[in-house]
């Protein structure tokens, strides 16, 4: 059976229990190595790609993988980055995992210091300063963050060579947060408070403390006052993230709680109400399918603010059942044989299920 027709065949085996309520919400093995070959069948496929790339003459007419050797894979730059995040996230996790071979030899070729410092001398060239500002900025950091809290040698490389990345863009970062008056409030990748939560997690572990000031300066000016959130509005048609559950998760975490209490109740009050999984209609749809993407991400949002409740609390419960309810809407079709969403989902699943694993069992 070749590799297509496996994951096919994996999707259709975890779509049927689906019906059925049955899909397994937890991080098993076996799903670790599935999740592992959506991001390995990727991470050396230079095309189809949709480059981000300011051309400053005829002479940067010039392939991905030219442009960006060690980022080159999964349709575009932030997509590749993250699908690393994941390789790293699972080796770490599964150590004995059948892929684990090959994680190692694509870590070991897309990471090599030659291929980041070209990625870094892309970045210092004109009309370089919005480059992926900031979900793609943000994912490095979280790659970056994942290798130096890895005590071990082989992450001690791979961070050694990845760190000048790094350091230019959280210097980026540094510089760019006081210019940002307005925090951007949509559910695509520019969303400031998604950003903000995967930097400050390189803030803590680098540490970095002028980034990790500058984003608690800016969560508190843009978000702290905020009241009545308009999750009724959401979603979007092309929503990958939760405006509302995204701010509400990074406040999760900044605030005390005899603070986070008040403000979530100003914020999102009667939260999760009748918050229903979104209807993804057509999953070859490069748009479309991100609401895939919104059903993992708001259900790993729900997750981590079921966190801040005692165990007895009926809010607690009730937000665990309506993050099920997303995870379970969108986890059976990871796999669905179309490279739309199959080069990116499973990194949010990830995400999805360890929340989830923190989230109910603390």
């Amino acid at each position: 059976m070749d590799g297509r027709a496996w994951m096919l065949g994996w999707a259709l085996a975890v779509s049927a229990s689906a019906s059925a309520q049955e899909t397994d919400l937890s991080l098993t093995a076996a799903a670790a190595d599935r999740f592992a070959a959506l991001a390995l069948k990727c991470a050396r496929q230079e095309y189809p790609n949709k480059l981000d790339h300011v051309m400053n003459g005829a002479g940067e007419v010039q392939s991905p993988k030219v442009l960006h050797p060690a980022f080159y894979g999964c349709f575009d730059w932030h997509s590749s980055v993250h699908g690393h995040w994941m390789l790293v996230r699972l080796l770490r996790t599964h150590p004995d995992m059948a892929k684990a071979a090959e994680i190692r030899a694509v870590l070991d070729e897309n990471l090599a210091p030659e291929r980041i410092a070209v990625e870094v001398a892309y970045l210092d060239q004109p009309n370089r300063r919005s480059f992926e500002r900031t979900y793609g900025w943000a994912w490095l950091l979280k790659l970056a963050a994942e290798l130096k809290t890895w005590d071990a040698p082989e992450a001690r490389r791979w961070s050694a060579a990845l760190q000048p990345l790094a350091d230019r863009i959280a210097a980026a970062y540094r510089d760019f947060l006081p210019k940002q008056t307005y925090p951007i409030r949509t559910g695509v990748h520019p969303n400031s408070a998604f950003g903000l939560d995967l930097a400050l997690d390189y803030a803590k572990a680098a540490p970095d403390p002028r980034l990790e000031v500058a984003i608690l300066e800016r969560a508190q000016t843009w978000f702290g006052r905020d009241r009545r959130g308009p999750l009724a509005w959401e979603p979007g048609g092309e929503d990958f993230l939760s405006p509302c559950l995204e701010e509400a998760a990074l406040m999760a975490r900044l605030l005390p709680g005899n603070r986070f209490g008040p403000w979530l109740d100003a914020f999102l009050p009667g939260l999760p109400g009748t918050l229903v999984p979104a209807v993804v209609s057509d999953r070859t749809d490069p748009k479309i399918v991100h609401l895939d993407g919104l059903n993992l991400s708001r259900a790993r949002a729900l997750y981590d603010l079921a966190r801040t409740f005692g165990p007895r609390d009926p809010r607690r419960s009730a937000l665990v059942r309506a993050a099920d309810r997303h995870a379970r809407a969108s986890l059976p079709h990871l796999a669905s044989g179309s490279y739309e969403g199959e080069h990116w989902l499973a990194t949010f699943a990830l995400r999805m299920l360890e929340a989830r694993g923190t989230g109910i069992n603390r």
